[in-house]
């Protein structure tokens, strides 16, 4: 499902106003009502510049801005996708969340 959701974000072709199928009908997901509280809680603790021990996440992969996520935002998706997660470490977001994530970083970038 979660493919078929970022198939038909893809084929929007920019943000939800300018193309169709799900982004069209996607809530409207930004970085102020979903994306920096859901950074915080979830991944600041080991990606946040000034984390005091950053659990082995490279120096160079910070959310510290919006502009620092959208950077990563292939490798966000990757690596939170249901079938291939490996972050957060030890638990999984809940399944709404990635959902959100992923129509955040697709449709409403």
């Amino acid at each position: 499902m979660l493919l078929f959701l970022w198939m038909a974000c893809s084929d929007a072709g920019e943000s939800a106003g300018g193309g169709n199928g799900l982004c069209l009908d996607a809530p409207t997901v930004t970085w102020e009502n979903f994306g920096e509280p859901l950074i915080v809680e979830n991944c600041q603790s080991c990606h946040g510049s000034a984390a005091g021990d950053r659990h082995g996440a490279p120096d160079a992969v910070t959310f510290d801005s919006y502009e620092e996520v959208i950077t990563w935002r292939e490798s966000i998706l990757r690596v939170t996708d249901p079938d291939t997660r490996t972050m957060p470490p030890g638990m999984a977001l809940a399944e709404r969340d990635r959902e959100l994530l992923e129509i955040w970083l697709t449709c409403w970038e």
